[in-house]
């Protein structure tokens, strides 16, 4: 008897050992590791942006972390009220069950935990027989052994059924109640509770009454087990049920694809603003419906708000035409395009900060070429000299190729990859001076971030980097803003001079009107067209183009990207323009008509610069001249000192003079030398008062052969700083005539090098060596 008892407890022992070797390296389903789930994208405030079904065709969102209390009642109460205290199986239930089923005749009910439905979900929903049951049973035993009760109930929560394709609380809460679970009623938390009972034949699209009565008999339960209180009960009696599920939102398709390719996962929490997204998404769909006639398919849109350094709207491409033709799923907001001409505003607020300018300051615009780029201003036509302000608010590309070269395109690339813009993968050499002008190309989210950092430093704020627009994403905190806060306010108040489409300075005059600070840009070839600003707020980018590279005719930063911005900039309201950082602003005084600083010759005015600068260079454009009663120049070899008259006078070389006078007809050239003061006065003189515009000194041309077969000619161009000069040609010692008032030679000259010297009436003279190609 006693080895008999032995032997049935080793048997027991090793049964017992046995079933816990089970149910703890038993291996469990796989579903628990590898369910598809949708993507679901949500807003700053947690509404939805946009969603994208599974693998498996099903709406099945990321589980929630904890069960909203109010469903976690209703669940158990309807389900397994006794959920907390069986190991899985409830003896009482199954004996309930079977009592059941024997008194009807036919199967009425399962007896099944919460467990046990859970494990039925993992397992596929097998047919409902014996031997099936009893698998749930065990691997229902094995679920409680391994998981929490509250890992038990969220896993059953996220793999319900809830009618159609609808699987998971989450999805449900979405598709029926348009909300995040914890935020549901306690109509909508029972709702949820009845409806995976029979998902397949009572949802909100049929069968509503009968899902009503459910819903109410759970509610009324919960009331009488103390969980409702009767105010409660009857609020959520009173509620109807939700309408048919419709479709989910599609504000942000391309974030979405982006952010998806990038890795962030299934639940995207991002900084946008769905009330915003869905506002300008309707702006941008109706400019594109204009901009489709004009030749122009696709447009993108991005909102920061540099207050906060956050996205707020983020429209990655609206198509009008063929969608595969213009690539409708294509990203182009986070897209390298040809940058046109707006990172002009960065390199001038470089240039202040760094002491190499002003805002009056003039800076060349004349006929210029560097090693055979040479860059034309968008009007064709050349302003001598212009400030610094205005060259970049009229984004005029010559000084803005002058700039650059004093700037260093080396210098100029290193800042703008330190500032955020991760699309400088070639050398800088490689983009040479074009780099101002759109040679590189630029991301519209990221030079929008840069334009807000921008406004960020002007208002006095630290400029730290846009945040992420995912919380999920991970890197590095971007480098200090290159810019100080003065220069920065300094070139928005630059920005805040540029004329409104249609409506030129004329807007000023309007109350409503706001200040906004912009910049545009047009690509050559006219590919992309860019309008960027920012008001006290807000900073906005647009740009417009054809997604496949075509060109469009029309095609134009102001004409094109601009309204839609102005049009986004007016939905967003406007905003106070921040005050002058004068803490980080200083007074100099400047001469009035070239911006540089007074050295005692000219007539000044005040003018702030960044604090931190140094700009130390004194006006070139003011001398001293000695005048003879007659107004003519004279000097102490021709003049008694006694009977001179001396004056300041603002001269600038030649070149520069010719054609600023055509734009400052108050701007007065040099007196002529009196006759017999010329003599002394060339040597005096160290720079001859003319200069050649084209071609430029050490260049290289090319004389095009005539259809005949005989070798053509190039028209060389020069000015003088008298408008009444005369100039004698000679090409290489041999004389070519002479011209007056307009002074251009047509030249013949076979390859190689030659020289070319003017002489005036007065006897300057001015060399200039050149090269001609071969045919």
């Amino acid at each position: 008897m006693t080895s008999c008892w032995r032997f049935a407890r080793v048997l027991l022992l090793l049964s017992l050992i046995s079933l816990l070797a089970m149910l703890q390296f038993w291996p469990l389903p796989d579903r628990l590791q590898n369910t598809p789930f949708a993507t679901l994208m949500l807003d700053r405030q947690g509404r939805m942006l946009d969603a994208r079904i599974a693998a498996d065709q099903q709406w099945r969102f990321v589980p929630v972390t904890t069960l909203p209390e109010k469903y976690r009642r209703a669940l158990l109460q309807f389900e397994d009220r006794r959920f907390q205290w069986h190991p899985g199986i409830d003896p009482l239930a199954i004996g309930r069950a079977a009592w059941l089923n024997m008194k009807a005749g036919r199967v009425v009910s399962g007896g099944s935990t919460l467990t046990m439905q859970l494990a039925r979900l993992l397992r596929d929903d097998p047919p409902r027989t014996l031997s099936e049951k009893a698998r749930e049973a065990a691997l229902a035993l094995q679920l409680e052994w391994r998981f929490s009760k509250d890992e038990i109930l969220t896993q059953y929560a996220s793999r319900a059924p809830f009618g159609g394709n609808t699987v998971g609380l989450r999805a449900a809460s979405w598709r029926y109640f348009q909300r995040e679970p914890d935020a549901l009623s306690w109509a909508e938390a029972a709702l949820l509770a009845v409806l995976p009972n029979a998902p397949s034949w009572i949802h909100p699209g049929r069968n509503r009454e009968r899902l009503k009565e459910k819903r109410n008999r759970l509610l009324v339960s919960l009331h009488g087990n103390g969980q409702l209180d009767d105010r409660d009960l009857q609020l959520a009696l009173l509620e109807p049920l939700p309408a048919p599920p419709q479709a989910l939102p599609a504000l942000a398709p391309h974030l979405m694809n982006t952010l998806q390719k990038a890795g962030h996962g299934k639940l995207l929490q991002t900084t946008l603003d769905a009330d915003l997204q869905q506002r300008v998404l309707s702006l941008a769909r109706q400019h594109g419906e204009r901009l489709e006639r004009e030749g122009v398919h696709n447009l993108a849109v991005v909102v920061i708000d540099h207050h906060q350094q956050e996205t707020r709207a983020y429209i990655g491409n609206v198509t009008h035409g063929n969608a595969a033709e213009y690539g409708a799923a294509v990203d182009i907001a986070a897209s390298p395009r040809s940058t046109g001409s707006i990172l002009k505003p960065l390199l001038y607020g470089l240039m202040l900060d760094d002491g190499l300018l002003l805002p009056q300051t003039l800076v060349p615009d004349l006929p210029t070429n560097y090693g055979g780029f040479s860059p034309e201003n968008h009007d064709r036509s050349y302003r001598g000299a212009v400030p610094a302000h205005e060259a970049l608010s009229q984004s005029l590309n010559i000084p803005a190729v002058r700039m650059l070269r004093a700037y260093g395109g080396g210098r100029f690339h290193s800042s703008l990859q330190r500032m955020g813009m991760s699309t400088l993968f070639r050398p800088a050499e490689d983009y040479g001076l074009t780099l101002i002008l759109g040679g590189a190309e630029g991301r519209l989210d990221e030079v929008t971030a840069i334009y807000a950092r921008l406004m960020a430093a002007a208002s006095g704020r630290a400029p730290r980097a846009v945040a992420s627009l995912s919380s999920t994403a991970t890197g590095s905190e971007a480098a200090p803003f290159m810019l100080s806060s003065g220069a920065a306010w300094l070139t928005q108040q630059a920005l805040r001079d540029v004329a409104r489409p249609g409506t030129a300075r004329q807007w000023r005059q309007f109350s409503s009107s706001q200040p906004i600070a912009w910049k545009t840009g047009t690509s050559y070839g006219l590919r992309d067209a860019w309008a960027v600003g920012s008001n006290g707020r807000y900073s906005v980018g647009v740009w417009a183009g054809n997604g496949n590279g075509e060109p469009a005719p029309s095609l134009g930063g102001a004409a094109t990207a601009a309204p839609l911005m102005l049009d986004v900039f007016s939905l967003l309201g406007p905003a106070s323009w921040p005050e002058a950082p004068l803490s980080e602003l200083k007074t100099v005084q400047v001469c009035a008509d070239d911006g540089y600083l007074a050295g005692g010759q000219c007539e000044t005015r005040a003018q702030l610069a960044p604090r931190q600068s140094h700009f130390q260079t004194v006006t070139p454009h003011h001398v001293r001249v000695h005048l003879d009663g007659n107004g003519q120049r004279v000097h102490s070899g021709c003049e008694p000192v006694a009977a001179m008259q001396h004056r300041d006078w603002f001269v600038l070389p030649p070149a520069q003079a010719w054609f600023y006078r055509r734009y400052h007809p108050d701007y007065r050239p040099l007196p002529a030398w009196r006759k017999d003061c010329v003599a002394g006065a060339l040597a005096l003189q160290s720079e001859p008062p003319m200069a050649l515009v084209y071609p430029h000194a050490g260049s290289a041309i090319y004389i095009p052969t005539e259809l005949s077969g005989t070798l053509g000619r190039a028209v060389f161009r020069a000015v003088h700083q008298s408008p009444s000069a005369t100039l004698y040609w000679h090409l290489d010692d041999h004389f070519m005539g002479e011209t007056s008032h307009f002074h251009e030679k047509a030249i013949v000259a076979d390859p190689g090098w030659h020289t070319l010297t003017l002489i005036d009436q007065q006897g300057f003279r001015l060399r200039q060596r050149f090269k001609v190609l071969g045919r």
